[in-house]
């Protein structure tokens, strides 16, 4: 796919239009234009993407939880955020889960078994409160244990609807919480975003080796998209004992964990998270962390976490707006 001015930016490893391996080639899998260029055509940008522009005008901030590895808490994070966020009831926050494979935002969130209605402004996100909504393709499936086998296009259109035909109204925070890895789903929101602003990434990681070297992938990604990373987070960081009160490394940070790692990189620690039973359960049962053990010590990392986001949200949007008002 051709850069054009308006444009999302190609794939990496994009071979180009002029190649004969133009929308055959593995990068080009989930492209928007893969179709386009396979069949020889000019390059054009995917008139979805100024349709979504227009749509997320309304937007203010739009942050990707992402991590390149899976079962580190990406959408557990994700949900406390969006918790975190609501609680300011002034904000409208919404929740986007473009997890195709494996939604589980829904389950979390104690909206599982809700449906999608459909009016003349498009999809209606689920309510879980006044102030805070969401969208996941599990709302689309008949049960709960649905597997969803589609390839790299069809992700890619459900992406774009989510996107462009959801109602999503005027919002403060748009979280989208995605799945492990920089495949087709990261590609994908990454491009149809590409002009209207985002944020950036919150990269989520535990503090194992095994979990760090995929996170550097995903940072490596970050870069070559040109996505600006707001900070890592290091969740599942020590264990302490509700009763003894010692901290235990259930997951031993080997290399440093992530703060060696924010250290090498130059990247932004927002945080450490640690293990608490009552987050599993809270998720499980679908209500807020917060609001069941509001003395928790993750409950105070989450808090002060969150309150760096707003404060990197916060100065983005100023910078933003002092760029606007010197183009004019």
């Amino acid at each position: 796919m051709a850069e054009e001015a308006g444009a999302a930016p190609p794939p990496h490893g994009c071979p180009g239009t002029s190649s004969a391996q133009a929308g055959r080639a593995a990068a080009c899998q989930g492209c928007p234009s893969q179709g386009l260029c396979a069949a020889g055509g000019p390059a054009a940008s995917d008139p979805a993407i100024e349709e979504i522009k227009e749509k997320m005008k309304i937007v203010k901030h739009k942050i990707l939880v992402l991590s390149g590895k899976g079962g580190v808490g990406k959408s557990t994070f994700s949900a406390h955020l969006a918790h975190g966020l609501a609680k300011d009831e002034t904000k409208q926050v919404a929740l986007l889960d473009i997890d195709i494979c494996g939604p589980s935002i829904p389950k979390i969130m104690g909206i599982e078994g809700e449906q999608v209605h459909q009016s003349g402004s498009g999809w209606s996100p689920v309510y879980v409160e006044e102030n805070l909504c969401v969208m996941s393709v599990g709302f689309l499936l008949s049960g709960p244990d649905d597997a969803v086998i589609w390839r790299g296009p069809k992700k890619n259109g459900m992406i774009k609807q989510f996107l462009r035909d959801v109602d999503w109204g005027e919002i403060d925070y748009l979280i989208v919480d995605t799945p492990p890895g920089t495949s087709d789903e990261h590609l994908s929101i990454v491009q149809y975003l590409s002009s209207s602003h985002i944020d950036g990434a919150i990269i989520i990681t535990t503090p194992q080796e095994v979990a760090l070297q995929d996170v550097r992938k995903e940072i490596n990604f970050c870069h070559k998209v040109k996505l600006p990373i707001i900070g890592v987070v290091e969740n599942m960081s020590g264990f302490v004992c509700p009763k003894c009160k010692i901290e235990s490394q259930i997951f031993p940070p080997t290399t440093g964990g992530a703060e060696k790692m924010c250290q090498n990189l130059n990247i932004s620690l927002l945080g450490k998270v640690p293990l608490d039973p009552q987050i599993g359960k809270s998720c499980d049962q679908g209500q807020s962390f917060f609001s069941e053990i509001p003395d928790s010590p993750a409950t105070s990392s989450y808090r002060n976490i969150i309150q760096r986001i707003q404060e990197h949200c916060g100065f983005h949007h100023s910078q933003e707006k002092l760029s606007n008002q010197g183009m004019e």
